[in-house]
């Protein structure tokens, strides 16, 4: 009676250690993000309080980026950035949408054995790769067919980013769509409907909230992207696109570009432009989250 006392009692203190280091570890998670989120504000606020304060107006309605005169103005990056966003998943979610289709339902395995390890590629390819394909192959491209003597453009970032999100897409996708039960598929066919009937009528909004998620991971990637999208948007200092012919500066290459060497206002601008960032990231996050849990409650 007593060792087996003695056992429980070891047991339990050695499920509380466990259970201690569990918590340290999601602490640790919890607290990096606060620290993260305490710094960057702290730092990107500074500038517009106190006796020489920037007009955060300014800062966020203008479209002129001129360290040198002491003018920010950060409106054209958001436009940049939105505007480069929305094209690559415009384009990019019923890419990966139809092929993970594909690959889910209607592929033979051998077909599966080429495609899917050759769409995993592209996630572990780096950045700086992708920039250097968007430079050698689609920049030279769109100078050809495009009004503007420059082939750096809107256009070219959305095709960079476009095939960059397309992992993430296709392989989240095809495990939503694989999740759905085959009495699905077998009750609509049951019903005389036809094999594409099928999928587009029953098993994509049963994997909705699936591919909803993927979206939301596309949107991430799409927007911090930086070493590709500087490589090829061409970086104005100032005004709004307004074709996708323009040249763009989002906001993540206009911090990556300038804070090696900046100081003093300009750095502090640099990071007052990352707070714009992250609160435009979290806006767009909370958006498509919250879709997300709507479809997942029908």
């Amino acid at each position: 009676m007593d060792r087996n006392l003695s056992r429980n009692v070891k047991r339990d203190v050695w499920e509380k250690i466990v259970e201690g280091i569990f918590l340290i570890c999601a602490l640790a998670g919890v607290i990096s993000v606060i620290a993260i989120i305490v710094f960057v504000f702290y730092k990107g606020l500074h500038p517009f309080f106190g006796e020489d304060a920037y007009s955060f107006w300014d800062f966020i309605s203008g479209t002129r980026w001129a360290p040198s005169q002491n003018v920010y103005g950060v409106f054209y990056m958001i436009a940049g950035s939105v505007l480069a966003t929305a094209g690559a998943i415009i384009i990019g979610v019923p890419i990966g949408v139809l092929t993970a289709v594909f690959i889910a339902e209607m592929a033979p395995k051998g077909a599966v054995r080429v495609i899917k390890p050759a769409i995993e590629l592209l996630a572990g390819i780096p950045s700086v790769l992708y920039g250097a394909f968007g430079l050698g192959v689609v920049v030279p491209i769109i100078k050809e067919i495009s009004p503007m003597v420059q082939g750096q453009s809107l256009l070219a970032v959305i095709i960079v980013l476009t095939i960059m999100i397309l992992p993430t897409i296709v392989s989240l996708s095809e495990s939503a769509i694989r999740a759905v039960p085959k009495s699905y598929r077998e009750a609509s066919l049951g019903l005389g409907a036809s094999k594409i009937q099928t999928i587009f009528k029953a098993v994509l909004p049963a994997a909705k909230s699936g591919i909803l998620s993927a979206t939301v991971l596309g949107v991430g990637r799409a927007i911090g992207e930086t070493m590709a999208v500087m490589m090829i948007a061409g970086n104005p200092t100032q005004g709004l696109p307004n074709s996708i012919w323009s040249m763009v500066r989002p906001l993540t290459t206009n911090i990556a570009m300038e804070m090696s060497y900046a100081s003093g206002r300009q750095q502090e601008m640099l990071f007052a432009t990352g707070v714009i960032l992250f609160i435009f990231i979290m806006i767009v996050n909370i958006t498509l989250l919250k879709l997300t849990n709507k479809e997942g409650d029908k």
